[in-house]
């Protein structure tokens, strides 16, 4: 059990590259002290750990650990950067989180950037077997054309049509989220890698890259872009989840650009979303003054440990209730 921050090398050999790029411009996608007021420093009770992921845990408070904000700041940049050039390049981020806390943030920050998302059960072959789960979808399209308020327009008795709109209903929640894709996506965003092992076996099975929150009790070999951090609160998911939308949308403003020279003509949907005001009360935009490198270090463990001396019992209760209820689910 870690007690000072780990001299192991994370996943990765970019980190410092990603670092010094943020250097240069002196912004950042995001900062430390965005990330701590989320609260994605807190991890799982230390006996619930991944020995995988020592190398993320800066220190342990009360039984929790609690994870390297410094290393979480590089890997942000690393999946900001892949996101944003996968969309560019016409690619497409399959979002994918289950669980309550991640349904409403997630649907809503997928469709703020015209991607697809599953927010509910992950349909068994979504992937692996996309052919069939297209004849789906097209199924769903084929209802959407019937006039249920008028049946003798549509040729069906009223019956025929409650029975097909509760189809409808049905499809409309299991694949509503990814309506418009048309083939296995570039890459998913994954809020909780164990509850979501399903997406995440079927991607690796066809090499697809996954992009996802590494909290302390997940696999560190389930990405290829990990971002340590907290899955569990919302803020956290909320934050990380918008940057990951963020980085999307940096990527569809990359795609059109016409200084490229090989721009491709807007969508209707993109125009929309690129030409959309900015939301009242929006969380603000994610580009930020970068933390001063040399202070930063100390910085981070004087605010982790302040803020967790200082936090009720409320934030160690929060976990406890998570850890019970992941607990409840293994069993």
């Amino acid at each position: 059990m870690p007690g000072t921050r780990q001299s192991d090398r994370p996943i990765g050999d970019n980190l410092n590259g990603a670092t010094r790029q943020n250097k240069e411009t002196t912004m950042a996608v995001v900062t430390i002290r965005q990330l701590l007021d989320s609260g994605v420093h807190f991890g799982h009770q230390t006996r619930r750990w991944n020995p995988k992921v020592k190398r993320f845990i800066l220190t342990e408070r009360s039984g929790i650990h609690i994870i390297d904000l410094q290393q979480s700041l590089g890997y942000i940049d690393k999946a900001y950067d892949f996101v944003k050039e996968t969309v560019a390049h016409g690619g497409t981020i399959l979002f994918v989180g289950t669980k309550k806390q991640a349904q409403e943030i997630l649907a809503e920050q997928a469709t703020r950037v015209g991607q697809p998302y599953v927010n509910q059960r992950w349909l068994g072959g979504l992937l692996t077997n996309f052919q069939t789960i297209a004849k789906r979808l097209a199924r769903m399209k084929e209802l959407e054309e019937l006039d249920y308020e008028n049946p003798a327009a549509s040729g069906f008795t009223k019956k025929e049509l409650l029975l097909k709109k509760r189809e409808l209903d049905k499809l409309h929640k299991s694949l509503g989220g990814i309506r418009n894709l048309t083939k296995t996506p570039s890459a998913l965003w994954v809020v909780d890698a164990k509850r979501e092992h399903l997406a995440i076996d079927e991607a690796k099975k066809l090499g697809i890259p996954v992009i996802g929150i590494l909290d302390t009790n997940a696999d560190p070999d389930d990405f290829q872009y990990p971002i340590p951090g907290n899955d569990d609160a919302i803020r956290s998911v909320s934050l990380l989840t918008r940057i990951i939308a963020d980085a999307a949308a940096e990527g569809l403003q990359q795609k059109h650009n016409p200084e490229t020279g090989d721009a491709e003509p807007l969508a209707d949907w993109e125009r929309e979303l690129l030409e959309a005001p900015a939301e009242e009360g929006a969380v603000e935009a994610p580009a930020a003054e970068v933390v001063e490198a040399p202070a930063a270090e100390a910085e981070v463990v004087e605010a982790v440990e302040a803020e967790v001396a200082e936090a009720p019992a409320a934030e160690a209760e929060v976990v406890e209730v998570e850890a019970a209820a992941v607990d409840a689910d293994a069993k």
